[in-house]
């Protein structure tokens, strides 16, 4: 009995106290720090699991039970009060999960301004309380299903395109970072080892993404354009792939080489690679059926509209795009770059930062606290990013689909293309800075 009621107060203080509480005997010893960035994660993908549940057909079937879900839309702009929202309830799901995810990332970054050390009394409620964050995050979750419709839907979709595409900057910072430290560390290796595997690692890796990247160049074509029309189409994938070209070619530049010895061409077909998946995302949601032939138009009886074909309503850029964001939501919460730039740019440690602390205790694991002399990554900062990630995945399970004005019609609006399209353009920006950037602020150290 005693044996049990101490056992029943540890998984107590699991649960309600601090992140250096006991681990499992299998699990390696880990950093405060890590422990709590993870845990925050799993909200957010348990927040995302619970997003996919719902939007499945036989599932959206059963919101209606939900009392006033799909009723009493309310007054919009004349619109009569109430509309059939059958068709839309996993959509409107989608969105107030996606809002609840939001307002619990957003009252933790309210929280945790400021907070320079774990002595700080709010770093104990980042770090702990467990159980009673989770009662909070389904209070919320609880509370957005009882918001009236209304306009919310219209104004929350504005919302979501905004944090998409600061959340998408995030992921291309993430990418050009990964594909620096990638290429470093394979020459690196090769310089060391004097081993000619580590090159043909490189040239294959960098070949296989450029094939990648020409193969579906020439799918959009096919599929998402036709020899008369879809001027947007044609001009769209034309200049991403003029810029990417460009781009590579400043990247094996003699003075870009000099500047940056580690800079070449696996790192630009890596993020010409993801321009491109990001221009086939931008043209899935182009609102003309002859043009985008994975278009769905869904009208209030719940069908496709009556002149339009039927078509899957989970398309294959939603499911890529589900899981880069996986990648790199995992990726902000275990990170820590070589880049002193970028470790300032993303408020995150130092690699191998704060490793020191008593990770044991009588050959029994436990999580310790690396962060009583300062935190290694900024809080508020790193609830900000899932924050961002929340809606980012939000417009994704939704496909970026909004309600026209009269709420009967589920379509894709140009909004969507533009901010994909600029989001690209802004990320082909920030990699020809990475490259140019030693020559034109010779006087600063980017070693």
């Amino acid at each position: 009995l005693p044996v049990q009621h101490g056992l029943l107060s540890l998984q107590v203080s699991c649960l309600c106290g601090s992140a250096p509480c006991l681990l499992c005997g299998c699990c390696p010893s880990a950093k405060n720090s890590t422990i709590s960035r993870l845990l925050f994660t799993f909200f957010l993908f348990l927040g995302t699991l619970v997003s996919i549940i719902m939007i499945i057909p036989g599932v959206e079937k059963e919101l209606h039970k939900l009392p006033g879900f799909c009723e009493g839309s309310g007054s919009v702009l004349g619109v009569r009060p109430r509309v059939d929202c059958s068709s839309f309830l996993g959509h409107k799901a989608v969105y107030r999960m996606g809002f609840a995810m939001a307002a619990f990332f957003s009252l933790f970054a309210l929280l945790m301004v400021c907070v320079r050390s774990s002595r700080d009394p709010r770093a104990a409620l980042h770090n702990g309380f467990w159980f009673f964050k989770f009662l909070v995050l389904v209070g919320i979750t609880v509370g957005a299903f009882y918001i009236p419709d209304g306009a919310f839907t219209s104004v929350w979709f504005y919302f979501g395109v905004v944090g998409s595409f600061l959340f998408i900057l995030i992921q291309l910072i993430l990418l050009v970072d990964f594909a620096h430290s990638w290429s470093q560390r394979w020459l690196r290796n090769a310089d060391e080892s004097n081993a000619k595997g580590w090159y043909a690692a490189l040239c294959t890796v960098t070949f296989i993404s450029y094939a990648a990247s020409i193969a579906a160049v020439a799918l959009l074509y096919v599929y998402y354009t036709k020899p008369e029309g879809c001027t947007e189409g044609k001009v769209f994938i034309s200049i991403n792939l003029i810029l990417c070209l460009i781009l590579s070619a400043v990247s094996i530049l003699p003075k870009i080489q000099e500047a940056q010895p580690h800079s070449g061409l696996l790192q630009a077909s890596l993020i010409t690679l993801y321009t491109i998946y990001i221009t086939w995302s931008a043209l899935a949601n182009v609102p003309n059926q002859s043009c985008n032939p994975t278009l769905l138009v869904r009208n209030s009886t719940g069908s496709a509209a009556a002149t339009e074909p039927l078509t899957t309503w989970w398309d294959a850029p939603s499911i890529v795009g589900l899981v880069i964001f996986i990648l790199c939501t995992l990726f902000i919460s275990l990170r820590s770059s070589d880049h002193p730039e970028v470790n300032k740019l993303m408020l995150t440690e130092q690699s191998g930062a704060g490793a020191g602390g008593a990770a044991e205790e009588g050959g029994v694991h436990r999580a310790y606290d690396n962060e009583q002399d300062g935190v290694s990554y900024n809080y508020t900062f790193f609830h900000l990013c899932l924050l961002l990630a929340a809606l980012y995945i939000m417009m994704t399970l939704t496909n970026w689909y909004r309600p026209d004005e009269s709420l009967q019609v589920l379509r894709s609006p140009w909004t969507a293309v533009w901010v994909k399209i600029c989001s690209s353009w802004a990320g082909l920006l920030l990699y020809l800075w990475t490259l140019v950037a030693p020559l034109v602020l010779p006087d600063r150290d980017f070693s």
